[in-house]
């Protein structure tokens, strides 16, 4: 079973696995993201991440296009751009979520909407989608986390000329060069992400948040103290209730039943 409650601009689909399907729905203009949306996607990751329930999320967007970034019109109107107050541009991509996230991609994912993938955990892209940073293009800088996030995922100079020359890069460039986990047929994308999604959402949620945390925050640890930084974080979950839960179905051959304590 699932429940589907609508916001504006956004669909949130919460299944009985513990997966949440957040999709951005302004197909009109190909899911490019205006300041209420961002909003509206901030608060909605304010309730899944304290929601013990919800243990993936995956990031869509509807009528065959992942996102075009910032709402261009909104911008040239009235010099709007789409930074929440608390999570940044796109309502995610100074802070995306502490549950994992995952960005199913169809279509277009340019500008931000590249930035809002980059700033998801895996990402799963059609065959034929399309990515890239077009900022220089227009006149503008990808400051949405794509100058940050992009030289951090591919070596330097692919990252230095894709930002540089603006130029779209295909799903299958990028899978080769280590950007995108899947890649699924044409209209697939979503299917393929769940699929992912259901397989992570069957481990032990304090243990899945914890490493999360773990990788991303390491990359600023020291050297000489990143071991027990890590500790602070592991040593609650091998001391929790799941850590003992996991042992014994092991040990008796059957699957775990994880209460999130």
């Amino acid at each position: 079973m699932s429940t589907t409650e609508a916001r504006p601009s956004l669909t949130v689909d919460r299944l009985a696995s513990g997966v949440a399907v957040l999709t951005i729905n302004r197909p009109e203009a190909r899911n490019a993201v205006d300041l209420a949306t961002a909003r509206t996607i901030s608060r909605a990751l304010d309730t899944l991440d304290n929601d013990p329930n919800c243990r993936v999320i995956v990031l869509t967007g509807a009528g065959g296009h992942f996102s075009a970034g910032m709402d261009l019109k909104a911008f040239r109107a009235t010099g709007e751009r789409p930074v929440d107050e608390s999570r940044g541009p796109f309502g995610l991509v100074r802070k995306p979520p502490v549950t994992p996230i995952i960005a199913a991609v169809e279509g277009a994912a340019v500008g931000g909407g590249f930035e809002i993938a980059l700033s998801c955990d895996l990402i799963v892209a059609a065959e034929d989608a399309v990515f890239g940073l077009p900022e220089v293009q227009r006149g503008l800088t990808a400051a949405g986390g794509g100058l940050l996030r992009l030289p951090s995922r591919i070596p330097y100079h692919l990252a230095m000329e894709a930002v540089l020359t603006g130029r779209r890069l295909t799903a299958r460039w990028c899978a080769e060069n280590g950007l995108i986990n899947r890649i699924a047929q044409p209209g697939r994308a979503l299917d393929t992400a769940m699929e992912l999604a259901e397989e992570i959402s069957r481990n032990g949620p304090l243990a899945v948040r914890a490493s999360k945390e773990v990788i991303v925050e390491s990359g600023n640890w020291a050297t000489g103290e990143a071991f027990e930084r890590q500790e602070v974080i592991v040593d609650p979950v091998r001391r929790s209730s799941d850590a003992r839960e996991g042992a014994a179905a092991f040990a008796e051959k059957r699957p775990p039943e994880w209460t999130g304590r």
